[in-house]
């Protein structure tokens, strides 16, 4: 498929996912990074701040990923960006932290381990039941690739855009004295969310594009089936029990399971190895940078 036909094709779906898989995903970021008795009773300026700062860190690290072309989690750098605007604006008691480690940092952290082993055996099945056949079988899974394509964008497309529906939710909910529970979201707050993920991906999504699809290992149509069917159970699994995992290290330790199910030596460990260091850092340093934001914003504007 040429280049840009997939990307409106993905873009299409990353729009279509967010409002018709539900808002499961939603209402854990809602509710299970900071503490909602402390939201409810700061006042809705500090609230405001602290989203701001927040999700200005998160933004502060993946704008230089994505300029250099690596798959950062944008997952992980807003959890990040919020523990640590929340930790500057109320304490250290401000963050969920049981919730975080079993809503959030537990399904961040598996959810890249099963897509590796789920890559690992959905080729090798692939592999033991068609690797005798005429390579004309190739063209099976040129067209299967398609579909499965416009569902890992459907899927993708929920569990992240839900997330940023999660902070706006908090934001429509401070100084209403009331933080607890499915928060309120409009209509039009869940069609801009969508909007903006898919808004992103057609002007922006080429540098990350050219990693995951070249740089991890040498891709064909059945390697790209395989993944894209591995990513797409993952991450649609995890967007219905409201699990907010890291898209960008479920679809990249898919396409690693697949490369290294086919041999060892054809995935660029090297590569892997630069997107993992990614990963490791994405979270404190995107903590470092929301709390740093906070505080100047809080600072300047007292």
């Amino acid at each position: 498929m040429h280049p840009i036909r997939a990307v409106v094709i993905a873009t299409i779906a990353e729009f279509v996912g967010p409002l018709t898989l539900g808002l499961a995903v939603a209402h854990t970021m809602s509710g299970s990074i900071l503490k909602p008795e402390l939201l409810e009773q700061a006042p809705a300026r500090q609230v405001y701040i602290l989203i701001i700062s927040g999700v200005g860190g998160a933004i502060a690290w993946k704008l230089p990923t994505w300029f250099i072309g690596l798959p950062a989690s944008g997952s992980h750098a807003l959890v990040g960006g919020l523990i640590g605007a929340g930790l500057v604006a109320m304490g250290k008691e401000a963050v969920e932290v049981e919730k975080v480690m079993k809503g959030v940092v537990l399904p961040l952290l598996v959810s890249p381990a099963i897509g590796l082993a789920m890559g690992f055996f959905v080729f090798a099945t692939i592999r033991a039941l068609f690797g005798r056949a005429h390579r004309g079988v190739g063209r099976i899974f040129e067209f299967l690739q398609r579909p499965t394509m416009f569902f890992l964008a459907a899927s993708h497309g929920s569990n992240d855009a839900q997330k940023s529906m999660g902070v706006v939710a908090v934001v429509f909910a401070a100084g209403g004295g009331e933080m607890h529970g499915d928060l309120y979201l409009p209509e039009w707050a869940i069609v801009a969310c969508a909007a903006a993920l898919a808004l992103g991906l057609s002007l922006g999504g080429w540098r990350i594009v050219k990693t995951v699809g070249y740089g991890i290992c040498r891709m064909e149509p059945v390697h790209s089936f395989a993944s894209q069917l591995t990513a797409t159970s993952v991450i649609l699994a995890a967007s219905l029990i409201g699990g907010p995992v890291s898209t960008t290290q479920v679809v990249a330790s898919s396409v690693m399971g697949v490369g290294a199910s086919r041999r060892l030596s054809g995935v660029r460990w090297t590569a892997a190895a630069h997107i993992a260091y990614a990963w490791l850092l994405t979270v404190p340093v995107s903590a470092a940078l929301g709390a740093a934001i906070y505080w100047l914003l809080a600072n300047s504007i007292d």
